[in-house]
């Protein structure tokens, strides 16, 4: 990203004093002007073409051009290169400059802003780009914050003012900023202009939740913090006006330092095409040396003879010198094995899928009116080789729309409700929900069904009261109030948002709260308390707090936060209903519900301002301030009374166990990272089918030490062997394996498995000793679920399956916690869920829900992946079957590089002749219809196995490219060498050889394509036969007497593609070669479809069985009689069927049915080549092939 200012030195520390831009500017801070753009009009062009030779195949064709150059070596016109060469330049530098527009466009938009500045005790009104750091900025309702602001006051009480950050990190909802008290005095723009205080603060950097400084003002010095903070990118809200004080300016604000470049990903594809262009450049050198030594030896023997009729030119001295230079005529003629149009047709197929993906209606949330997004082009082709996803749990799996379900206060649990007999009711059979009319201001959207908690809370039960108390008190939740009474509440997440709103319902109404109070409605009765202290939520305490003193001046700490770190911070008093309170939320976690733990502690005075001076002491601290917070906020959180938990219910998405069933089918792995408790991710686990009864045995790992873990991970990998050999059919495993054995024989055990770990235990089986054995088990196991794992954990984890295995990853998640593991994955998806959009702006596709995800994969990633993969392989196949026909004539032409074909047809093969049937090919081809697609998922495997496209498949390309290429030579050769022409005359001169062997060409290779085509459209059609009508017509045109007339140098073969194609026996040639070429393929085909069909050939063959069942039993019905039963029973079968339905083929085949059919074909082979995978990798390389179950 280029900036406008210039490149600085690091900062140590930035320095900002108010009202005093002489001062600032000595420290030569970045201006607030930003520039995204690459490119001006000057240096478009130079530093375009330098970014686009940094390609290899750029450089490459570039070299080509130069050679063609040069008139000793060159047997090309420059033209048939540069004509290519040029065209891709021309395309990518237009895409370049497009996108560049709209960047500068963007920059100006912004730059251009206005801002009102004091400057010189006015107010100005000054563009964005002017803006310096130290200024004060004046902003006013629904503006957008210009630079980072230290907010100095505002038009609301106490300095507060609310903000949204939808910009930065995707959250909609409202969030609150508060000036410090001794700057919140200063609305006036004469105290302001007389402000000249100085902040020290940290450098700036990416960090948006984190900000530490201290602001230096008449001689005393005040803590600053992220709260103090107004951030570039968001929006003013509900405040008429605010003053701010410039700290960080353009290129240094936060939103900037955040918007670096994501790390560039490639596919396997990608990565394999590059090794076969330098195996394809170091056999074009073999066959350039070959043929060269060829031109030596014939100049030596033969060419000596004939000086007087061919004479070596003037820089020719030797028959090695002319070797020489023919080496490199040879590398210009047959640098079309590799030509530039490859690249330039990948990129276009790859957008084409992108473009499938954003348009499929199917994966269109209605609800949310969100699409699903292709946000990278370059990935398409690997969603069909996924073998290992990693998926978050709360709000990708689950609907994060949080609902107040159950809860524990003082050993008592409500939220069930009981018949009367004392059993669980059932949801279809509860009464009415709970009626809250006593309540004017209850949220009517709220539902709850045990009665008895309204009852204890009406009848004053001081635990209960207390326990609502702590809900409505500790929080960060904004109210709102539009009309009398109703409230509406902004909370930063959905727990809070529900806890607050039972609370409310209960009759502890959060209503209103400034800086330094909270006003609550108890009962109907309004009570202030004093707000003394927040202490917030992260990830690392993963509790708040908050001390409140209430109207008799009682002062005292309410918490609320995870069980594993609450329970540990109790009172010893609490002990006895710790236990009972630690039941319930076993309980609770067993049915899959979220679950906080309550507690509050009373402070005496004393010992209160002590601390609070420590705190004031910590806060001001240059240095590790967040850990002298943390351990100042440590010691007060210790010694708590126990209240009670609160239970969250979280709904799977719609869909899910639908869609991880499937995706299991299809042989692909999901791991579920989560950070919630182990008892709620198992139980999700088993709701959403990834967790099932059937299952040999789910493994849990808990260890606290490496050795504990350790000895967990061998005992799991010792039952599954031991089961393995009970169920093994008599197979039985060698005691002693070699460790290079030991991954594939864990993970061709019979049964199936799943394994639970937590994230204490997770953080040693990481570690570099165990992260071998961790994964050797884990991926023995069918699912695995990591739970409290932190984001940092998550992205080791998929990093861990990345280093070892030879498998593709996708990482699935919707907010800023999943961000690392989707940068981290292969491909990364983000779920537009209730989390912002943090998850996806880092993804590389989107969607709003999971149960999209099954098609993502299992229809546009297998056809993107079986398109690219048929589009390879035709690739090489034609362009070799094109080049090679010069190495054969180089031998019966003294190897003196003279081409076959004319110089124009070389020029228009690939980017007319042959370059739009193949694009149709690979944007439009599909093998089976999407339904079968989804019906069947074993058609994925060939994509994780990578069958399609290979080295091995390669070779087969290249050697039918070969066998096509010495047929299309020889057999026009030898026809050629006897022929006559109607009158009587020889056939054989030079350019009717070349129009026969051209024209034989376009037409196998158009035969070719259409072979290969399994699903046909009128786009398809029109590409390959016009494609043929183009040839012929250009063909015609260049031997016409029009061209010759006004280019008679150029085109001087005046009537001779006439002349030639009139001739039967050219006719006859074309059909003999065509048929020589074509008829090996077609019987190979048609014995591989009969003997050792793929899968998808067994669904096609059902499909096409079904539709003829269907249009018989129709044609019957329109025949039958309306006569006896025993007539129209006969007329309703036909002859023939009794073989077909003994077969099953006609059946409609589930999944299950599919796989049994083809085990002695498809399955066997994909079997085998797994097996063989998963030997030869060093390490751990995909799951045990099991059974297909339908």
């Amino acid at each position: 990203m280029a900036l406008c200012a210039k490149k600085r030195p690091p900062e140590e520390e930035r320095r900002a004093r108010a009202n005093d831009r002489e001062y600032n500017e000595k420290f030569q801070y970045a201006s607030n002007c930003i520039k995204t753009s690459k490119y001006n009009i000057l240096t478009f062009l130079p530093v375009n073409l330098f970014e686009q030779f940094q390609e290899v195949a750029n450089t490459y064709f570039l070299f080509l051009l130069i050679l063609q150059l040069i008139p000793q070596i060159s047997s090309l016109s420059w033209f048939t290169t540069i004509v290519p060469l040029v065209l891709v330049l021309t395309i990518t530098a237009v895409k370049d400059a497009t996108d560049d527009y709209f960047r500068h466009k963007s920059d100006n938009q912004v730059n251009n802003r206005q801002s009102q500045v004091l400057i010189n005790g006015i107010l100005q009104q000054e563009q964005w780009m002017n803006v310096c750091v130290g200024d004060i900025i004046k902003l006013e309702n629904n503006q957008f914050v210009a630079a980072d602001l230290l907010l100095l006051s505002s038009s609301e009480p106490h300095g507060l003012c609310y903000i949204e950050t939808a910009e930065l990190d995707g959250e909609t909802n409202m969030k609150v900023r508060q000036a410090i008290p001794v700057t919140s005095e200063l609305g006036d723009i004469s105290k302001l202009a007389k402000f000249d205080g100085e902040v020290i603060c940290e450098p700036p950097n990416n960090k948006l939740d984190k900000f530490s400084g201290t602001l230096y003002w008449k001689e005393s010095k005040f803590p600053l913090s992220n709260q103090n903070m107004l951030l570039r990118g968001c929006v003013l809200r509900n405040t008429e006006w605010c003053f701010g004080l410039v700290i960080f300016a353009g290129p240094d604000t936060k939103l900037m330092q955040n918007s670096g470049r994501t790390k560039f990903k490639r596919t396997s594809i990608d990565r394999l095409m590059n090794t076969l262009v330098l195996w394809i450049f170091g056999f074009l050198v073999c066959m350039g040396v070959i043929l060269a030594i060829g031109n030596a030896i014939w100049e030596y023997k033969v060419g000596t003879r004939f000086q007087v009729y061919l004479p070596w030119d003037e820089a020719v001295d030797s028959a090695f010198f002319s070797g020489f230079l023919s080496f490199w005529s040879y590398i210009i003629i047959l640098n079309t094995v590799v030509p530039i149009s490859l690249y330039v047709s990948v990129e276009v197929i790859r957008l084409g899928h992108s473009y499938f993906i954003n348009w499929d209606k199917k994966m269109f949330c209605m609800k949310k009116r969100t699409p699903a997004e292709a946000r990278t082009t370059t990935l398409n082709e690997e969603l069909g080789q996924v073998e290992y996803i990693f998926s978050d749990k709360t709000g990708t799996l689950t609907q994060n729309i949080m609902v107040f379900n159950k809860c524990s206060i003082n050993g008592h649990s409500y939220g069930d409700v009981f018949d009367v007999l004392g059993h669980k009711a059932e949801l279809g059979e509860r009464p009415e929900p709970v009626d809250f009319s006593f309540n004017p201001l209850a949220d009517k959207k709220f539902l709850f069904w045990d009665p008895t908690l309204l009852e204890a809370v009406k009848m004053g039960d001081p635990h209960t009261h207390e326990f609502f108390r702590l809900l409505s008190l500790c929080h960060t939740v904004m109210s709102e109030e539009k009309n009398e009474g109703e409230l509406y509440y902004k909370a930063q997440s959905p727990d809070e948002g529900a806890l607050v709103t039972a609370a409310r319902n209960f009759g502890f109404v959060f209503r209103s709260r400034t800086p330094k109070t909270i006003t609550v409605h108890e009962m109907g009765t309004a009570i202030t308390y004093q707000l003394l202290a927040i202490l917030d939520f992260n990830n690392i305490r993963k509790r708040m707090s908050v001390i409140v003193r209430n109207p008799e001046g009682k002062i005292r700490l309410y918490c609320k936060g995870a069980d594993t770190i609450l329970l540990d911070r109790l009172h010893h008093s609490s002990q006895e209903l710790l236990n009972a309170t630690t039941d319930h939320l076993n309980e609770y976690a067993g049915e899959g519900l979220r679950t906080l733990v309550l507690a509050y502690k009373d402070l005496d005075e004393e010992y209160y301002e002590e601390w609070a001076d420590r705190r004031l002491q910590a806060s001001l601290a240059q240095d590790s301030r967040e850990d002298r917070l943390a351990s100042v906020y440590e010691e007060i959180e210790s010694d708590l009374m126990l209240l009670g938990a609160t239970a969250i219910e979280d709904k799977l998405q719609q869909g899910v166990p639908e869609t991880i069933a499937l995706l299991t089918l299809a042989n692909i792995k999901i791991w579920v990272l989560t950070g919630d408790k182990q008892e709620t991710a198992v139980n999700i686990g088993y709701s959403c089918k990834m967790l099932t009864d059937d299952m040999s045995e789910v493994f849990v790992v808990t260890g606290h030490t490496v050795l504990e873990v350790r000895e967990e991970l061998r005992k799991a990998r010792e039952k599954m062997m031991d089961l393995s050999r009970t169920i093994g059919n008599g197979f039985t495993f060698h005691e002693k394996l070699t460790s290079s054995k030991l991954t594939s024989v864990l993970e061709a055990v019979a049964g199936e498995y799943a394994l639970v770990i937590n994230g204490h235990s997770l953080a040693h089986a990481l570690e570099a000793d165990m992260e071998l054995e961790f994964l050797e088990t884990a991926c023995a196991c069918k699912a695995v679920i990591c739970c409290r794992v932190t984001p940092l954990q998550k992205a080791q984890v998929v990093e861990l399956v990345k280093k070892y295995k030879k498998a593709v990853t996708l990482a699935i998640g919707d907010g800023a916690n999943d961000v690392s593991m989707i940068k981290t994955a292969h491909i990364g998806v983000g779920i537009s869920g209730q989390e912002g959009i943090q998850a996806v702006l880092a993804s590389d596709y989107s969607f709003s829900q999971f149960k999209f995800l099954q098609r993502l994969l299992l229809v546009h990633g297998r056809w993107s992946y079986l398109r690219m993969c048929k589009f390879l392989c035709y690739f090489f196949y034609k362009n070799f079957a094109f080049t090679m026909v010069h190495f054969w004539f180089g031998f019966f032409c003294g190897f003196s590089a003279q081409t076959v074909y004319d110089q124009y047809f070389i020029t228009l093969y690939n980017i007319v002749y042959t370059s739009l049937p193949v694009l149709a090919m690979g944007v439009f081809d599909q093998d089976v219809p999407e339904q079968r697609s989804m019906e069947y998922p074993k058609l994925y495997e060939p994509g994780q196995l990578n069958l399609l496209f290979n080295k091995r498949e390669f070779f087969i390309c290249i050697a039918q490219g070969i066998y096509t290429s010495v047929l299309m030579f020889f057999i026009p050769y030898g026809v050629f060498a006897e022929a006559t022409r109607d009158d009587g005359t020889q056939l054989a001169d030079y350019q009717s050889f070349a129009v026969t062997v051209a024209t034989s060409l376009v037409i196998v290779v158009s035969v070719q394509i259409g072979l290969d085509t399994g699903y046909w459209t009128a786009i398809n059609h029109f590409f390959i036969w016009g494609s043929l009508a183009v040839y012929f017509a250009i063909l015609f045109a260049m031997h016409s007497k029009g061209l010759f007339g006004l280019f008679p140098n150029q085109f001087r073969f005046v009537g001779n593609a006439q002349n030639t194609l009139a001739q039967p026996t050219v006719w006859l040639t074309i059909v003999l070669t065509t048929v020589v070429c074509i008829m090996p393929v077609v019987a190979f085909r048609f014995l591989k479809l009969n003997l050792k069909p793929d899968l998808s050939d067994t669904v096609r063959y059902t499909q096409l069985v079904r539709k003829k069942q269907k249009a018989q039993h129709r044609c019957m019905r329109r025949v039958g009689r309306t006569g006896s039963r025993r007539s129209g029973y006969a007329f309703s079968h036909q002859e023939g069927f009794g073989e077909l339905i003994m077969s099953g083929k006609n059946m409609r085949l589930s999944s299950l049915a599919l796989s049994s059919f083809t085990t002695r074909s498809s399955s066997s082979w994909i079997e085998s080549l797994r097996r063989k995978k998963s030997d030869s990798a060093s390490s751990p390389s995909g799951g045990a092939d099991k059974p297909l179950k339908g």
